[in-house]
């Protein structure tokens, strides 16, 4: 059975499909110094378009490997996406976020054991790029809200990682 649109998928995903290959910049910080290393994504779409899968791999210089599984499914009664995202660091996954999909930029703010995570994810000129960048709360924010602050003042989110890719 399918539903309405099931065989269109969502515009903010169909450019994803296949697979990529190419690069992650990991920013220095509590896992280690900065550094860059191979890496490979690949979107595959499932239920008839209204989701798709999500695995990311990469091997670490001192050949250890993380890797991410997601899956973006599409609400269909407000038209837009949402993301549940699982990967090997060992941090509870926490609940689906909703995305934002403006000017060809898929957004998410999720929120897990450790922090918040920011992602934007795009295709422009054949290059794949997703940028993740980490907040951890602070001690007076309650953790409730990504940009709530000690007295006020927003917390900023820092580097994480960035990933450049070509379709494989």
């Amino acid at each position: 059975m399918n539903g309405p649109g099931a065989e269109h998928g969502h515009p903010a995903l169909t450019n994803l499909l296949g697979h990529w290959q190419g690069f992650t910049h990991v920013a220095a910080g509590p896992w280690g110094p900065e550094h860059r290393v191979s890496a490979q994504v690949s979107y595959t779409q499932v239920a008839g378009g209204l989701g798709v899968v999500q695995s990311y791999r990469h091997i670490e210089p001192d050949g250890s490997h993380f890797e991410g599984h997601g899956i973006f499914t599409i609400d269909p009664v407000h038209d837009d996406v949402l993301w549940y995202y699982v990967d090997s660091t060992g941090v509870p996954p926490g609940n689906a976020a909703r995305c934002t999909w403006r000017d060809g930029v898929l957004r998410v703010e999720r929120r897990n054991a450790g922090g918040w995570t920011r992602h934007s994810i795009e295709v422009a000129n054949g290059v794949l790029t997703h940028v993740t960048e980490l907040r951890s709360p602070g001690r007076d924010d309650g953790g409730d809200a990504p940009e709530a602050g000690v007295d006020g003042e927003a917390l900023s989110y820092r580097p994480f990682m960035r990933s450049e890719f070509h379709r494989a």
